[in-house]
């Protein structure tokens, strides 16, 4: 099996020191514990499904890039990629991962799995180990960009010439005091069931400021595992976006280390659950510099028979004074039959610091259902009034645009499909 990966690696014209990472990667995985996630047991979910590498020519393949600028469209393992004259003159990159490995060689040995250690879980290190596509994203310092940068990440069993899971590794670099709005939106076609690996990692350096939105809509038959993670240094800003509307089950980590003093983290999540998915986050905010602030909110709402657990996780380390941890995690119940868990958990080991936590779970508010009713609204689209009353706290933040309408009208269609399951069995 080594020999298999370390030969693929050379037939895929990958550096030396990338190779040897695979090979002590695939030797960790079965050395590794699962990533730890508060109050959830695997129960033997095929994470680490096929262990062999491939690439592969797509057959019928579709030319995904429009008319848009400032987008990378990875379908599988192609990848089409469309950046403004303007920001390469710059010196913005925006590439596949492997396609960085040969053209920006020092770059990307500088700051991959930097955020990231592959060494620190078992998904991790098959991730590295087993990784068959990705993305690179390099904004220099003191380059603010104005218009957002696209990265669509998709599954498409249909055009693969054999099944084989996706297994991604986006890396992001946002130099000193520069600026970036970034989108990432990953789907999948209906099909087969497979997989997706997915790691992201977000150096923030000192000064600097990104907006992360993501947008989650893999099929019904995808297992999905996520790793989303950002450094941030001194004076730096994050804010995380991210709506999970997939309809299989989900497991992963959003996670910010706070390294540098009056560093910023503001991670919001939203998640909508139907039939009998299961979704599983790891929400973290880690304080290490002092004057530090890490704040958490998460809003989800369960439908059928489905399983949804928001871990916030916030972590003062001892020297991080001055810092502050704030977090709200919520759980709205639109089912009898549903599991929701909102489990807040502060870590703090320093004395001057402000840390509060706030945890609800329960159904939809009676008073409002009654009061859009009472104005002739019927009892499903009231319902679904109030949920997007309960969710406005992250999707009103997310900047008006394409993706935010997706956002709202995947929202829709999936408490639609779900009420209807749910009234309709209830009868």
């Amino acid at each position: 099996m080594i020999d298999d990966l370390r030969q693929v690696s050379r037939e895929h014209g990958e550096p030396t020191w990338f190779t040897d990472n695979r090979i002590s990667a695939a030797d960790l995985i079965d050395k590794l514990p699962l990533p730890d996630m508060q109050r959830f047991k695997y129960d033997d979910l095929p994470l680490v499904s096929e262990r062999k590498l491939q690439f592969t020519n797509q057959k019928n393949t579709i030319d995904y890039l429009n008319e848009e600028s400032n987008v990378i469209n990875q379908v599988n393992q192609e990848s089409f990629v469309r950046l403004d004259a303007d920001l390469i003159a710059k010196g913005v990159i925006l590439t596949d991962l492997f396609t960085a490995m040969k053209k920006y060689p020092d770059l990307v040995k500088k700051y991959l799995n930097t955020v990231t250690p592959y060494n620190e879980d078992k998904l991790s290190a098959y991730n590295q180990a087993y990784m068959n596509t990705g993305a690179f994203l390099y904004v220099p310092d003191d380059v603010e960009i104005d218009t957002p940068i696209e990265a669509n990440i998709i599954q498409n069993t249909e055009l693969m010439a054999t099944s084989m899971p996706m297994i991604s590794h986006i890396l992001i670099v946002v130099g000193k005091r520069s600026k970036l709005n970034f989108i990432q939106q990953l789907s999948s076609s209906v099909g087969e069931r497979n997989l997706i690996n997915l790691v992201v990692e977000v150096v923030v350096e000192d000064g600097a400021n990104i907006s992360f939105s993501a947008l989650d809509e893999t099929e019904l038959g995808t297992l999905v595992f996520f790793n989303r993670r950002a450094s941030v240094g001194r004076d730096a800003h994050i804010e995380w976006n991210v709506a999970f509307m997939n309809n299989d089950n989900t497991i992963g980590d959003l996670a910010s280390e706070l390294i540098g003093e009056g560093s910023y983290a503001n991670s919001k999540a939203i998640a909508v659950t139907t039939g009998n998915q299961k979704l599983v986050v790891n929400n973290r905010v880690i304080n290490r510099g002092p004057h530090s602030t890490g704040l958490i909110n998460q809003r989800g709402v369960l439908l059928e028979n489905s399983k949804l657990i928001f871990n916030g996780i916030g972590q003062i380390i001892h020297g991080a004074h001055g810092s502050k941890a704030d977090q709200q995690n919520r759980v709205l119940m639109m089912s009898d039959h549903a599991q929701g868990d909102a489990n807040p958990l502060l870590l703090i080991d320093e004395n001057d610091v402000i840390a509060a936590h706030a945890a609800s779970v329960g159904p939809v508010d009676q008073i409002q259902l009654d009061y859009l009713m009472s104005r002739g609204i019927p009892f499903r689209q009231a319902e679904r009034m109030v949920i997007h009353g309960f969710l406005d706290a992250v999707l009103g933040s997310i900047s008006k645009g394409n993706v935010r309408d997706r956002m709202l009208k995947l929202l829709e269609r999936k408490l639609i499909i779900g009420q209807n399951e749910y009234y309709d069995h209830q009868g």
